[in-house]
């Protein structure tokens, strides 16, 4: 049987306001109605990709075995998220559907990949990746441009694979050259092949009331997608999302928005934000989008809290090599926290296995295929 985890948080006749930085205390619970079957859609509306529902499979009570490892602490017992067992299931889900999608129609849902230079990203990343595309049966094309493009190559390419039908979606890997405009570029992408979700930045601060025009941002997507599995209790609980403080920060705004609507009392910060330290000694689940490495210590966290770090800093190590750590210093917070999703082995799987299933999303809308 499927289980609704959360359907779409934008519909042609409904929209909802993103909580502000800083000031957001809300509270609430949301009925929610039953989504079609996995991964399904509404066809778009007239006025745009508004009208779409999004649900994902649950599998066997097993799920939530294969989803943590147990250790005993001196205070109370601790679970690890496992995120890259949780989104192996999903890929799983995934390969199913793009196997029935090409045996139905004879069409693979195929993802465009853009790179700009190899200095300010892990290629493994990006490997992994195309890895978990090719094991989901989804077809893949890296366009790779020189660090010293300028704005113009890099638009020119978007706007090309924006006009080619056989590309359901595109993806910029991340981050840019810093000579580029983020916002720019990623705003580019057109919002029916937006399989990140960056077209939110469009409308977070317009009137009407934010909504997301095309998907469901991969890593906040993947946040609430781990939390569902592992039976983790969102309604009625206090919960500090920590943002990075940026203009194109939308892991933080998206995550507070599906918080609350599945009845959180959301507060939403910035790693500048003042009592920082206070705030996040209030929360009951604690998100950390910060990027900024080791920023919340052991002693902030609230006993038996629960800490999702979606943070992927490169850090130099005492030993000259290079490797990627979360916004929280979770070595520490073991003592404290009764569940935590480190870096690696948290999130960062989870947000690869939303690209794939946004990619297939933008591949049903496109041939209308449910």
């Amino acid at each position: 049987m499927a289980s609704t985890i959360f359907s779409s948080c934008s519909s042609s006749t409904s929209t909802a306001r993103l909580p502000k930085f800083n000031t957001i205390r809300r509270s609430g619970s949301v009925r929610l109605r039953p989504p079609p079957a996995f991964l399904s859609f509404k066809p778009p509306s007239p006025a745009g990709f508004g009208a779409s529902s999004i649900s994902m499979q649950r599998r066997s009570s097993n799920s939530s075995i294969t989803a943590v490892a147990m250790s005993m602490s001196t205070r109370f017992p601790r679970v690890k998220l496992n995120g890259k067992a949780v989104a192996e299931e999903i890929r799983d889900e995934i390969t199913d559907e793009v196997t029935r999608m090409r045996d139905a129609i004879g069409v693979t849902p195929k993802l465009t990949v853009i790179v700009v230079g190899d200095k300010n990203h892990s290629p493994d990343h990006l490997a992994n990746k195309l890895e978990a595309c090719e094991a989901a049966g989804i077809k893949t094309d890296v366009i790779r441009l020189l660090d010293d493009s300028s704005e113009e190559e890099v638009l020119d390419c978007i706007s090309r694979f924006n006009d080619e039908s056989s590309v359901h979606g595109i993806h910029i890997q991340l981050p840019l050259p810093l000579h580029m405009d983020n916002q720019k570029i990623l705003n580019a992408v057109r919002v029916e092949k937006d399989v990140d979700g960056f077209s939110s930045l469009k409308t977070r601060d317009q009137q009407p009331p934010f909504k997301f025009p095309s998907v469901i941002p991969c890593t906040a997507k993947g946040c609430m997608e781990l939390l569902y599995r592992c039976d983790i209790r969102i309604k009625g609980k206090s919960v500090v999302v920590i943002g990075n403080g940026t203009d194109t920060d939308i892991v933080a705004p998206a995550a507070a928005y599906l918080l609350q609507r599945h009845g959180a009392n959301v507060t939403v910060v910035h790693r500048g934000t003042e009592n920082l330290k206070e705030i996040i000694g209030e929360a009951d689940i604690l998100i950390s989008a910060a990027e900024r490495a080791y920023l919340v210590r052991a002693r902030w966290i609230k006993p038996r809290a629960i800490v999702i770090d979606t943070g992927n800093n490169m850090m130099k190590s005492h030993l000259g090599s290079y490797e990627f750590v979360g916004d929280v210093c979770y070595e520490e917070p073991y003592e404290w926290a009764s569940v935590i999703a480190p870096v690696p082995g948290g999130v960062e799987s989870m947000t690869t296995a939303m690209l794939l299933s946004n990619t297939l999303l933008m591949a049903k809308r496109a041939l209308k295929f449910e």
